[in-house]
């Protein structure tokens, strides 16, 4: 089995880990799109696992190169320009896509051309639930009848540096929690590209990214990245907090989101030798 990558950042690095307990036998080959400046950091994540992960290791500049590879699927965690760059030629090449970078699917243009591509290969994307659950019972309450949907982001002030949050509030010296956006999923995806997908996933699960009521919150006395779900539906009102501890490496990610691309990695490629 080959197994494509598109990023090497914090979440590549928490899947393949978890990845390489998981799998009964090593991959045939891993080939990991990288910058051109990011290829040699790329390398030495791949390297780190050696054979252990996969028997051939590559790392790739073009995408064209990585679909040249042939992988059996392809996930994808290095943010939204990158799958805005190469989800939808992944697509047509007939790959199966693995999508954390859920918040890009705000842009309709490029959510319209990746369904357009998987029409036109009959390949297909599915969405990493990254760092939250509750996805099947949001789904029960649609087909039921959602009235509401609320998701309430509530990170530590340093998981907010280099965001727009810096000009809203003094991140240094917050006295206690501070909410600075409420809006849509789509405003939260939009202006929060590297926090706020989360919403975005919930959100294309339940009414749509315009209905999806979003709050952002600086606190701190937050011990992790906690995420707070409230669903108003016909068939059940349900309130759900997950507080996941944030990456070693990015605090704006928790790590429950490389350990859920590991298994949806995992479910992929196992469906594939059935």
């Amino acid at each position: 089995m080959k197994l494509g990558l598109i990023g090497y950042g914090s979440i590549v690095k928490q899947a393949l880990t978890a990845l390489t307990r998981q799998l009964d036998r090593p991959l045939d080959a891993i080939i990991c799109l990288a910058k051109p400046e990011g290829a040699l950091r790329a390398h030495e994540l791949l390297e780190s696992f050696g054979a252990n992960l996969a028997g051939e290791r590559v790392v790739v500049n073009q995408v064209a190169d990585l679909l040249s590879a042939s992988p059996d699927i392809v996930a994808e965690a290095a943010g939204h320009a990158a799958l805005a760059a190469s989800g939808v030629s992944v697509l047509l090449a007939g790959c199966d896509l693995i999508i954390t970078s859920v918040g890009a699917l705000a842009d309709d243009g490029l959510r319209a051309a990746l369904d357009g591509a998987a029409d036109t290969s009959r390949a297909g994307y599915s969405l990493c639930a990254g760092a939250i659950g509750g996805l099947e019972i949001l789904a029960a309450a649609k087909l039921a009848g959602l009235t509401a949907l609320v998701y309430t982001s509530r990170k530590p002030p340093l998981a907010w540096r280099g965001t727009r949050a810096e000009a809203l509030l003094d991140l240094d010296n917050l006295c206690g929690a501070s909410q600075f956006f409420e809006g849509s999923a789509r405003d939260a995806a939009r202006n929060y590209p590297q926090n706020a997908n989360v919403a975005a996933t919930l959100a294309l699960h339940g009414p749509g990214l315009d209905a999806t009521r979003v709050r952002l919150i600086a606190d701190p006395t937050a011990t992790g990245n906690v995420h707070e779900i409230s669903i108003r539906s016909l068939c059940a009102d349900v309130e759900i907090k997950i507080t996941g501890a944030p990456s070693p490496e990015n605090p704006k990610t928790s790590m429950t989101t490389g350990f859920a691309l590991a298994l949806q990695i995992a479910e992929a490629l196992n469906s594939r030798t059935r």
